[in-house]
């Protein structure tokens, strides 16, 4: 109303009941209609803010339109948050958006830039705890090192089930060129890595089909390498088994049970490849268009080192994707009972609610129930019934 006030350049205002009379009295109808638009403004605004999402910070015209969002968008305390504002982001690249641009909030942006760190993205009290925080938080991987690790790796192919001492271990393919034009991807290495970066399995596989093109470039594979390799259903057998951990397949739970956890880039690629069961995505790394990010893309921007120059070797991806997972792993979350909305116990929330009851909820309330459609590895060693 004080705006509307500003506007006019009047000095004085007589209270609400007799507001219509007075600006009669002034004669000035354009006034008054203008004077009407700002009301209506101002109050569709206090409206809109009392339907503004908990988590995304998305603004509704109406009650029933926010309690749609919320049942379709899955938000959760999994979700990445800015630090500064509280926003929850579907991904990091939308979280990275919204803190430096293209264009960000200029509040949130302002703070990120004095105390933010730009790899894992959290804000610290002061410049002197980020750049203690820079010297764990950036990781190295001098690239000759690597080269002359791979160069000493040699092959170990023998899996053993260790009844889940290693519970998480990270899995990466090279591929090799089949068909006419070399473009078919043909697993020609594998390799498998423990939590610790320790090797478990690192085996040349021998493809069932001609190899066309050994992209010798970027795979360092040669013809005699595969020549006496571990043919790929031994492989596949071997990585199986040791995936199951004793566990009869049909039995595997997503989570509890003896199984592995399996993680890696582009996993479904390489299980294909493989002949082997597909496996979910982890959202908040992924494009906002939920597009993959590159291994090499997301190893550079949140583990502040580079990968893939030159000669590529699989240990190198592993190495990694199973950083990554511990970061991610690593990230506080609140503890939740029923932390998925597929879960049993959850009912789908939502249902459960008749819609009247939805609409008198606050956005804070309507949050409190929202469950994620997403598994967070945060979640891994927890146990739920």
């Amino acid at each position: 109303l004080s705006q509307v006030i500003n506007t006019l350049d009047i000095l004085s205002f007589p209270p609400q009941p007799v507001l219509s009379t007075y600006f009669f009295s002034l004669n000035h109808k354009k006034y008054l209609k203008l004077i009407d638009i700002k009301v209506d403004s101002i109050m569709d605004s206090s409206e809109t803010l009392r339907n503004k999402c908990a988590a995304c910070y998305r603004q509704f015209n109406r009650k029933e339109h926010l309690v749609e969002h919320m049942r379709t968008s899955y938000h959760s305390v999994h979700e990445p948050i800015c630090g500064i504002c509280g926003k929850r982001s579907r991904s990091f690249e939308s979280l990275r958006e919204h803190l430096i641009g293209p264009l960000p909030k200029a509040e949130c942006e302002r703070v990120f830039r004095e105390r933010g760190c730009d790899i894992c993205l959290n804000i610290f009290s002061s410049r002197n705890a980020l750049r203690i925080h820079r010297d764990t938080c950036q990781l190295s991987y001098g690239h000759n090192a690597l080269l002359y690790r791979f160069a000493n790796l040699g092959i170990q192919d023998d899996l053993r089930i260790d009844n889940g001492k290693t519970r998480a271990v990270a899995l990466a393919c090279k591929m090799v060129g089949g068909g006419s034009d070399g473009s078919l991807d043909l697993c020609a290495k594998v390799c498998i890595i423990d939590e610790y970066e320790n090797i478990l399995f690192r085996s040349y596989v021998k493809p069932y089909l001609p190899v066309t093109h050994y992209r010798y470039e970027t795979t360092g594979i040669r013809p005699e390498y595969l020549r006496d390799a571990m043919p790929l259903r031994q492989v596949q057998r071997k990585i199986q088994d040791f995936l199951c951990n004793g566990e009869p397949i049909w039995k595997i739970r997503p989570r509890g049970g003896r199984a592995r956890l399996l993680v890696g880039h582009g996993l479904d690629h390489d299980l294909k490849c493989l002949e082997l069961e597909d496996t979910a995505n982890y959202p908040p790394l992924m494009k906002t268009s939920k597009l993959s990010n590159s291994l090499k893309y997301l190893t550079k921007a949140y583990l502040g080192y580079d990968i893939q120059v030159g000669i590529q070797d699989p240990y190198e991806d592993c190495v990694a994707t199973m950083r990554l997972y511990r970061r991610m792993r690593s990230q506080a979350h609140r503890n939740e009972n029923y932390p998925l909305a597929s879960d049993p116990q959850n009912k789908n929330n939502f249902a459960s609610w008749r819609q009247n009851e939805l609409e008198r909820m606050s956005p804070d309330e309507l949050m409190a129930i929202s469950r994620s459609d997403f598994y967070c590895w945060c979640l891994d060693g927890k146990d739920y019934v």
